[in-house]
């Protein structure tokens, strides 16, 4: 059975940098034959902040968009999460994405592309937190992006030109999430 990655971009700021990360993320990703990779954009899901009465613990959801969220996340065995660094941590609006669900998450594995001032690693660091408490593993390597030279504004348009380095650190980060997978899913099948 193919494994099946999302690669969850966490912003839904309007101009986000994080849209043109993660579809060359996804282009990349999409190149390999060990998985099945799935761009999932957390604007497409419209969450409002966390409006559910029972905690996402209980599983006992209500309302239709956290049906249809916690359906998404359940489908895949691991996670690229593609992350802005605001403030010293994560966004908003993926940290309630993630808040949403709970045993939906657990036991499989993570991955992570961030960016901002400092590459966003601090970001990654809340994520690394917040993962194991949703009994997520993550991964060692990690793809951090900076805005100051993976962003250049041209005419007021700031594209995104990765250096090479991040291509290989994406590669490494997209095996360790693999096989960290491919290892979790026999946590969760018994097989």
């Amino acid at each position: 059975m193919t494994l099946k990655i999302a690669i969850v971009l966490g912003s839904t700021r309007p101009g986000r940098n994080g849209e043109a990360v993660a579809k060359w993320a996804n282009d990349i990703a999409a190149r390999r034959d060990d998985a099945e990779f799935e761009l999932v954009d957390i604007a497409d899901f419209k969450l409002p902040h966390l409006d559910e009465i029972v905690p996402p613990a209980m599983g006992q959801y209500t309302q239709d968009h956290t049906l249809a969220w916690a359906e998404k996340v359940a489908s895949f065995d691991g996670y690229l999460f593609v992350t802005p660094e605001y403030n010293h941590s994560t966004s908003g609006a993926l940290k309630n994405a993630i808040d949403f669900v709970y045993a939906e998450w657990n036991n499989k594995a993570a991955g992570f592309v961030s960016y901002g001032s400092v590459g966003g690693t601090r970001a990654v660091e809340h994520l690394r937190l917040i993962m194991s408490e949703l009994q997520v593993a993550t991964v060692r390597s990690q793809v951090a992006l900076s805005l100051y030279t993976d962003f250049v504004s041209v005419t007021g348009v700031v594209e995104f030109r990765p250096a090479e380095h991040h291509r290989n650190a994406l590669d490494t980060t997209l095996d360790q999430l693999i096989s960290w997978s491919r290892a979790l899913r026999t946590v969760r099948t018994g097989a």
